[in-house]
């Protein structure tokens, strides 16, 4: 029987500190002190949990990626026709980027600020892409006849250009325009069935 791991009140202060920093602020310019203090731990709490800032990064984007597999975890779990689980895919990022304190993708912006393919924060943000892309891809390969690839990237490029503009622009137009896109998409995968 596997032993559930005890997670300390300090570490999840501090990982609870990061996610909103971070996110809010960005990854480099938030310094160790900073989080020490807010987090209202020591230095020496924080690398006994993390041994180095880039590893309380990575902790931070799994624990946005878990909330993000959580969600679609939800979607999925009344096991919805593929085309209604995209659709309720599609209005959850749709809604996250009107959310009153959006500010873009958080893998992005850590893919921005790491942008070596080799480090692990970068690393972190391919593995949660992965399997995104994976995720959708297998839902639109249960709808038409045609490879399902080019429509999962198709789907992951929209989701993409809206996170980006969702912050620059209009949020409730950007995510209007993505689910029109997610829309097209399968429509074209639905007329494909047909065929």
């Amino acid at each position: 029987m596997a032993q559930k791991v005890q997670v300390s009140e300090a570490r999840s202060r501090l990982l609870a500190t990061a996610t909103r920093i971070f996110y809010a602020e960005g990854l480099h310019s938030v310094g160790i002190d900073r989080l020490v203090v807010e987090a209202k731990v020591t230095r020496a709490t924080l690398y006994r949990h993390f041994p180095g800032k880039e590893d309380l990064v990575v902790a931070y984007l799994r624990g946005v990626s878990e909330m993000e597999r959580d969600g679609i975890g939800k979607i999925l779990a009344g096991n919805p026709p593929a085309a209604d689980a995209l659709r309720a895919i599609a209005e959850l990022i749709a809604e996250s980027i009107q959310s009153a304190h959006f500010r873009g993708c958080a893998f992005l912006n850590a893919a921005a600020e790491y942008p070596d393919p080799e480090h692990p924060v970068h690393q972190a943000v391919l593995a949660h892409r992965e399997w995104f892309l994976r995720t959708v891809t297998d839902l639109l390969a249960q709808i038409g006849s045609k490879p399902p690839e080019p429509a999962g990237r198709h789907f992951v490029l929209l989701r993409d250009g809206a996170m980006a503009s969702g912050c620059l622009t209009d949020a409730a137009e950007v995510g209007e325009t993505f689910l029109q896109g997610v829309d097209g998409i399968l429509r074209f995968r639905l007329g494909s069935a047909a065929k």
